[in-house]
């Protein structure tokens, strides 16, 4: 009697305090086992209210063996500015279980928010099977997701919304609503003004039910790809086979509900559909993201102690974005950057640190942008995979060049041969000790970033299995590197367009330096002078220029295999005219000059292309080889390129360097009084350019900075001996 009477309390005391329920949310992953043979499960769910968040949900047992909840933290995500209206937080618990078999998770009480069909108590259900996997040798991870507590919708808009379905084991997964019989939900309403594909997880509204607020009780829920087996510590074994989306749920007798399904999945929340809106065009009342804001379902890494960030830009320009909503992991901010009341663009940053509870995770962000009258752009969402912090590293910035350094013996699992960066085409080196990676400020998918007082260039090591794959199977490796430079260089005195040298170093070839110049005549004796840049050409004028490699090494040979004309300081630029290209001159007017194994000279006459460009760089692609060795590139010479390609491969044995782009300029083109630049019918129909070029420009200033740029819990790179390349 005792007991019923707690019970009792308790029930009166949460439907108290979840009176204002707008959603829940729950996800597992298996961590492995303890020492003492038992099996560590990580849960995290989300649970949403309307007046503030408050910890509602305890999840009790309510079959199976469910253990015991050994680590604990909760804490708020988002919430209304006014802290009124919404507010969703997240609990994260690790629970020590004692049995591989499955077991649910359940919680139960009163009430949702107000809504159109009287919907008043709330039940979620997660079911969880730990049995390892005949195709992956470990036990099932569930679907993760997430979701804003509140989508809002305009009446007289039709919309689709594509849910956050996302399964780390590569399972299909299915969203459909949930069945009473099954104790998935407590009123279980199934809307008819809406339309869920379970296959594809998209819930679309077909524009009506003005004025409602309806309760969507979801369930995801995971099934392998191909018939597997499910095995158990004490011996026992089960089968799961793939869905058949041809048979619906209800379909499926009570007793044989699992017999597809891995796992089962809350997702609960609250559609509210507002009068109609003038204009349903996204950009105008409803907003719109923009560039640089990533597009909703793509992967992207994270690192343990390392900060993450997601920029976000939206424009309305009939309403006014008063707020960008988010759902996310704990310790998740959003920092708001800029908005532009005469535009209507607001840009918001988005900045997370993964802990070493995070390691492993696949963790789903979800964003939505909203105006001042409560009109909302589309939902979009990303999934962050985490993976363990770096070893020791060190990165070396110059003003045209980033070179980072990573101590083999610290970073477990690597596979050197199978690192790439940004760019696919962009290999790492190594040598005994360490991993290389060296690339120009404008190659190999390095990003521009820009902040109030920082411009901030990104590039990354990834790991991969195949050149072409996207996924891994090998120790998954991310590790982010960055060169930061003080916008305000831009006002001193001491900044150059002109590029200074090319700093690389590489395994076999230890450091070396290009130098790319301008001249002004083909005896190459004058070299102009760097404080004169942009420099001004005209029409026709012939450039000199001029590439050298200085290094140590006598037995070396530089190899100039392509050289194009781009309108900003970036050689992958759409807007381009190949002047050389695999090693073959392209362009009519360039002349080869008498050059030496170190120097390459060569010639072309300025062109325009059609259109108000006034600058252009010129960027070049070079290879370092050892001399007399007839397999190289530089012993190819000109080829068709069909016979080359880049190398995903390890190369501190090689005979050849990494490719390197280098570029030079401005080149500004000097307008002549007597007409426009596209006047004269027998130039060259494209052109050296660049609209933004000044600003790439002012990107690379101050000199040669050496920025030692220190990662969470790293040791301090010491100096490679030169004994080791």
């Amino acid at each position: 009697m005792g007991l019923l009477v707690v019970l009792l309390c308790c029930s009166l005391v949460s439907g108290v305090f979840a009176s204002h329920l707008q959603g829940g949310i729950m996800t597992f992953t298996p961590k492995g086992r303890n020492p003492d043979g038992t099996i560590r499960v990580d849960f995290r769910y989300k649970e949403s209210f309307r007046n503030g968040c408050h910890r509602e949900f305890y999840w009790y047992c309510s079959q199976g063996n469910c253990g015991s909840i050994e680590h604990f933290e909760y804490g708020t995500i988002d919430s209304d500015p006014l802290g009124v209206s919404w507010c969703q937080a997240e609990g994260y618990m690790s629970r020590r279980i004692s049995s591989d078999k499955p077991f649910d998770l359940q919680d139960t009480s009163c009430c949702w928010i107000y809504n159109s069909n009287s919907a008043s108590s709330w039940l979620l259900l997660t079911h969880v099977d730990l049995g390892t996997r005949s195709d992956t040798g470990f036990p099932n991870r569930s679907p993760v997701t997430t979701i804003l507590p509140i989508i809002r919708v305009p009446g007289n808009c039709p919309s689709a919304y594509t849910l956050m379905a996302h399964d780390p084991d590569g399972d299909r997964v299915r969203c459909r609503y949930g069945v009473a019989s099954y104790h998935e939900c407590f009123s279980c309403y199934q809307h008819s003004n809406f339309h869920i594909d379970e296959s594809t997880c998209t819930l679309s509204f077909n524009g009506a039910a003005h004025g409602s607020t309806l309760v969507f009780e979801l369930v995801l829920e995971d099934s392998p790809r191909q018939y597997i087996t499910l095995r158990y510590g004490d011996g026992t074994t089960s089968t799961r086979n793939p869905f058949n989306l041809t048979q619906t749920t209800t379909s499926f007798p009570a007793s044989s509900q699992y017999y597809y399904t891995l796992s089962k999945i809350p997702l609960q929340f609250v559609v509210q559909v507002d009068p109609a809106v003038p204009s349903c065009n996204f950009g105008e009342y409803r907003p719109q993201f923009l560039n640089p804001s990533p597009p909703h379902g793509i992967y992207v890494n994270a690192s343990v102690g390392h900060e993450f960030q997601i920029p976000l830009r939206a424009v309305a320009t009939r309403d006014r974005i008063s707020d960008i909503k988010m759902s996310g992991p704990l310790n998740i901010t959003k920092t708001l950057k800029n908005y532009d009341s005469n535009t209507g663009v607001i840009d918001v940053m988005i900045t997370w640190t993964p802990t070493e509870n995070d390691f492993g995770e696949h963790i789903p962000i979800c964003f939505i942008a909203e105006t001042a009258s409560g009109y909302q752009s589309e939902m979009r969402c990303v999934i962050a995979v985490v993976v363990n912090k770096i070893g020791e590293a060190d990165i070396e910035c110059t003003d045209t060049t980033m070179t980072l350094y990573i101590s083999k013996s610290s970073v477990r699992g690597l596979h050197e041969n199978h690192l790439r960066l940004n760019d696919p085409t962009c290999s790492v080196t190594s040598n005994g000790s360490h991993i290389i990676a060296s690339v120009s400020l404008n190659s190999c998918g390095t990003k521009l970033e820009e902040t109030e007082n920082d411009l901030i260039f990104r590039n990354e090591i990834t790991s991969f299995d195949n050149p072409h794959d996207i996924i891994t199977r090998k120790h998954q490796i991310e590790i982010p590197f960055i060169c930061k430079f003080p916008k305000k260089s831009r006002l001193s005195t001491s900044f150059k367009a002109h590029k200074s040298a090319y700093l690389f170093t590489e395994a076999g070839f230890g450091s070396f330096t290009y130098l790319f110049e301008f001249y002004d005549s083909s005896a190459f004796s004058r070299m102009i002078n760097p404080n004169s840049y942009p420099i001004e050409v005209q029409l026709q004028d012939m450039i000199y220029m001029d590439i050298q490699v200085q290094t140590s090494l006598s037995t070396t040979q530089l190899f100039v295999e392509s050289c194009r004309a781009t309108p900003n300081d970036n050689p992958n630029d759409p807007i381009y005219y190949d002047i050389i290209s695999n090693g073959c001159i392209e362009d009519e007017t360039t002349v080869v000059y008498l050059n030496n194994q170190t120097d390459f000279r060569f010639g072309l006459e300025a062109f325009n292309f059609i259109g108000n460009y006034e600058q252009v760089y010129i960027s070049c692609t070079v290879i370092l080889c050892v001399a007399g060795d007839p397999s190289n590139r530089c012993a190819q010479g000109c080829t068709n390129g069909t016979s080359i390609g880049h190398h995903h491969r390890k190369r501190s044995l090689a005979s050849q360097s990494q490719r390197h782009f280098i570029s030079q300029g401005p080149l500004r083109f000097a307008r002549s009084s007597s007409g426009s630049p596209g006047s004269n019918l027998n130039l060259n129909l494209n052109i050296l350019v660049v609209a933004v070029a000044f600003i790439a420009a002012v990107s690379l200033v101050c000199g040669v900075l050496i920025y030692k740029a220190k990662m969470a819990n790293i040791v301090k790179y010491e100096t490679v001996p030169s004994a080791d390349f």
